[in-house]
């Protein structure tokens, strides 16, 4: 390996370690908020590209049948349980947002040929398909048994997973899509060429890095999100909703796999289970950060990007393997030296 290989493959670690550090973090902050290891976070990568790929395409994504669907079964439990408590001032309020906005969404992408629209506005278009359906699977999945044990849970995303990848076949097929790049240029630095897709990539998970730290740091919401993370039952004797919290952090995770996927799309060919590996190396990089340090988890999704580019050159045949054994010694070092306490304390 000479220095210009080497430094390509740097470029290719630390892009894919962008993308994984945005993942882990998602992942840090859901486990915090609500004890779920989010599985599925990877889907929503699969689940954005692939949406942004259909509108280019001139198809209307399966995404949209997958809104109307999940927002309709909302509709129905929350709708029964309003009346059941005697709650009906909650029901316009309900019937808005989980039937009202996936209509309009529909009348949009069926009317309005998103094939022909910049492709700023077929971004948000495919993020706004896409994101509602972060609280939608909270609610339907993880809300009744937000109590329950860590390993009840994990069971249960693991259910969600199986769910959104079979959906995902079905809606999009087993054939590969990319999109167009964001842009054309490329710059020369050094004996290296970066392209502007790639610094589009780290931009944005710089800009995306930031701006969480803002939210987290300056607004109620985010607040409300660190005290529920913190001590859940003293966040809610302080009158902070931990429902809300768990909508909002499910909420923030689509977002962040939905954009992860729209910006890794025109790099790499995607595929209806592609997120699924993705996420499992952003899983890596939150479980070195013990899925509660964000900088930590950030650190370790980068280090994780570089080793797999350096593995694909040393021993391309067994980069995953090496990518995912690091978590043993990560996961024997924490038990050494981590208190042990069992769940109800």
């Amino acid at each position: 390996m000479d220095l210009q290989i080497a430094l390509l493959l740097g470029q290719d670690g630390i892009t894919n370690g962008a993308i994984y550090a945005l993942l882990s973090l998602a992942l840090v902050l859901v486990f915090a908020v609500t004890r779920v290891i989010f599985i599925p976070q990877g889907e929503y990568v699969a689940l954005g590209a692939l949406t942004l790929a259909s509108f280019q395409a001139g198809k209307t994504p399966g995404t949209l049948w997958l809104l109307l669907g999940a927002g309709l079964a909302v509709a129905l439990i929350d709708v029964a349980g309003s009346l059941r408590s005697g709650s009906r001032r909650r029901i316009p309020g309900v019937m808005l947002w989980n039937l009202g906005y996936p209509a309009a969404a529909a009348v949009v992408v069926l009317l309005a040929r998103p094939v022909e629209w910049l492709l700023p506005a077929q971004v948000l278009l495919s993020l706004a398909l896409v994101v509602p359906l972060g609280p939608m699977v909270y609610r339907l999945a993880f809300q009744p048994v937000a109590e329950a044990s860590v390993l009840v849970l994990l069971i249960v995303a693991v259910a969600v997973h199986l769910a959104l990848v079979g959906l995902g076949l079905l809606f999009f097929g087993a054939e590969g899509s990319r999109t167009t790049a964001f842009g054309d240029a490329s710059f020369q630095l050094g004996s290296i060429t970066v392209t502007s897709q790639t610094l589009w990539v780290l931009g944005s998970s710089l800009f995306l890095i930031v701006a969480l730290y803002l939210f987290f740091g300056r607004t109620i919401y985010g607040k409300a999100l660190r005290a529920t993370a913190i001590n859940r039952t003293g966040a809610r004797l302080m009158g902070i909703s931990t429902v809300l919290a768990g909508k909002l952090s499910f909420l923030l995770a689509a977002l962040i796999g939905a954009f992860s996927g729209i910006l890794i799309a025109p790099i790499t060919t995607i595929y209806y289970d592609t997120g699924f590996l993705i996420g499992l190396k952003g899983f890596v990089g939150a479980i070195v950060g013990g899925l509660v340090s964000y900088p930590i988890a950030a650190a370790g999704a980068l280090m994780v990007g570089l080793l797999e580019a350096y593995s694909s050159f040393w021993a391309s045949a067994f980069k995953e393997v090496i990518v995912f054994t690091l978590i043993i010694p990560v996961l024997v070092w924490r038990s050494l030296t981590t208190h042990h306490v069992e769940e109800d304390e």
